[in-house]
Formats: C-alpha cells, sequence, structure tokens
C-alpha cells in the first residue's frame, strides 16, 4: 500500500528513507495479521441453482408443474444435470456424433424425437454394462433384446448396434404407447417395464404418471428425461460452454456386406486392409474372434474410410 500511494517528487531521499522504513516494519506480526484479515474476507465458490424453463414439455407434455411434489423433484434433477460436470461435458460431446444417427430412425419410427434423450439417461450415448447386465445406448436386458429382434450370443451382441438397438428400442416404445396411449407413461414402463406399471397403476387407481408411487428410480426416471432434455438444448444457459471442435463429429466410414461366415476377424481386416481394433471399434456388436453367419443372414460391417 505504502508503495502505490508513495510520490517520489513529493518528499525526495526522505521520503525515500520513510518508505523503507516502513516496508520493513510491515514485514512483522501486524503484516501477518492482515494478510490473515483479507484471507477471512475472501467469498467461497458462488453457484446459483438452474431455473426450470418455461413451457418446458417431453414428447410435446409440458411439465405440469402445479401438480404436488413435481417442481422440487424436476429442481433436484436439473441441479444433478447441471453440476455433474465432467459425465454431462461427454455426453454433450457425444450428442453430436450419435444423434444424427439416432433421430431419423425414431422419425422414421413414429417415435417422437425428444426420446433421443431416453439413451443420455440410459447410457450417457455409451455401450454402457450395467450390475443388472443390461447392455448397449439403449440397455436392453438379455430377454427384452431377444423378444425385440437383437441377435444376442456368445460372438454377436447386437445391443452394442446402435442402429439395430435404437430400432428394437421405438418398437418396445411404440408397443408400449399402443397400451397406454400416453407417451410419458410409454416412457415411464421403459424402466420398471409395462406389467410393473399397469400393475401400479391399478393399485393406486392412478391414470398418469404424476398421480403415481413408484420405486425410486422410476419416480425420478421422467423427470431426468425432462432436465437432461433442458440442460442439452441449452448447454450455454447451464455453464457448458462447447466450440464447434468441442463436439465428437459423426464417424466417416465406409459399409462392407458380408454373407458368408468369417472365421477370423483379424484376418478379414488384414485382407481389407484395416486394423483389427478400428474393425472392432466400429463395429462392437462383434464379441467374439469369428463371425458365423446362417445361410438366409446377412450382416453390414462399418470400416474407416482408406
Amino acid at each position: 500500500m505504502a508503495v502505490k500511494h508513495w510520490k517520489p517528487w513529493a518528499g525526495g531521499l526522505l521520503a525515500v528513507s520513510s518508505l523503507v522504513i516502513a516496508t520493513l516494519s510491515s514485514s512483522g506480526p501486524q503484516a501477518t495479521a492482515g494478510q490473515h484479515g483479507l484471507a477471512s474476507e475472501r467469498q467461497p465458490q458462488q453457484v446459483s441453482p438452474p431455473s426450470i424453463e418455461e413451457g418446458l414439455s417431453f414428447a410435446e407434455v409440458a411439465l405440469p408443474l402445479n401438480r404436488v411434489g413435481v417442481r422440487e423433484r424436476m429442481e433436484k434433477e436439473l441441479l444433478i444435470g447441471t453440476f455433474r460436470h465432467s459425465s454431462s461435458l461427454l455426453t454433450l460431446k457425444r450428442s453430436g456424433r450419435w444423434f444424427p444417427v439416432i433421430e431419423p430412425i425414431l422419425v422414421d419410427s413414429g417415435i417422437p424425437t425428444d426420446f433421443k434423450y431416453l439413451s443420455v439417461i440410459e447410457s450417457g450415448l455409451a455401450n454402457a454394462v450395467s450390475p443388472s447386465d443390461a447392455r448397449g445406448f439403449w440397455q436392453f436386458m438379455k430377454p427384452a433384446a431377444q423378444e425385440f429382434g437383437l441377435r444376442v450370443d456368445r460372438d454377436v451382441d447386437e445391443r452394442y448396434h446402435v442402429v439395430k438397438a435404437t430400432r428394437a428400442a421405438c418398437a418396445y416404445l411404440n408397443k408400449a404407447y399402443r397400451r397406454y396411449g400416453n407417451w410419458i407413461l410409454a416412457a415411464a414402463s421403459y424402466n420398471m417395464g409395462m406389467s410393473g406399471l399397469s400393475r401400479r397403476m391399478e393399485e393406486q387407481g392412478g391414470e398418469a404418471y404424476w398421480d403415481l408411487m413408484l420405486n425410486d428410480e422410476t419416480a425420478r426416471y421422467v423427470y431426468r428425461l425432462y432436465a437432461t432434455k433442458q440442460v442439452m438444448e441449452n448447454p450455454e444457459s447451464h455453464g457448458f460452454v462447447l466450440q464447434a471442435e468441442d463436439w465428437y463429429a459423426p464417424m466417416e466410414t465406409r459399409d462392407t456386406v458380408l454373407v458368408d461366415g468369417v472365421d477370423d476377424l483379424s484376418v478379414l481386416a488384414k485382407q481389407m486392409g484395416v486394423s483389427y481394433n478400428a474393425l472392432k471399434t466400429l463395429n462392437p456388436w462383434l464379441r467374439s474372434r469369428k463371425l458365423p453367419i446362417a445361410d438366409d443372414q446377412y450382416y453390414v460391417l462399418r470400416l474407416p474410410l482408406r
């Protein structure tokens, strides 16, 4: 502080001497006390809760904030989605690659495009494996996967095939919508199953998701969809600032159709001029070193561009 206010032209050499004495004196216990005083005035990190967007909807169903408990539950999921920085950032980056793959399939299947966020809350747009052994972007258990047309065996697991698994998820959601006539209940049933949800509706006499007492996970599930949509559609207002180059771009690949089985995929990769790593990375549904193909089947492999 002495240096800041000292004017050499006002006091000459005497002022310089006084400055030196003052500087030496300030290095003692009094300075330490002053420093502690400044430290005590420092403010901790300040954060503010995000606001629920006005008119927020999912699959054209507005969030009913006037119902008991809805606002508090939504705020909880919005806080989690906003402040889990690493996972939210990764999901945002991945969406640049995978939403262009998922959205057209939803449209072709007659499913509202908001359901792309269901794959986000299920897996974070990754081929995840749950403690209950649900797998892939859409987290199918093996029986459900096979029910909706996915091949699951030791060599092939189409739960890891994003395109085929998305079509299977659409088939499930359409079936659930035909049963309930309601996209929100269809979404809730994706988490707990149609039989479980229907049983709760019958037991409780409820006709809407918001009226039901459900298990903890399903009770959060639909709110997570609304919160995820809000954060991912308005990332900057939630503190996520990404430049154009930060988003993962869709992979540039070429397709090869196989009608004959493959005994050794590493040999096939070499014949096609790609690495085994690239072959398996672009086709994660290949679960072993071989690919048996029945007479009435064919498979499309994704390969990197040369």
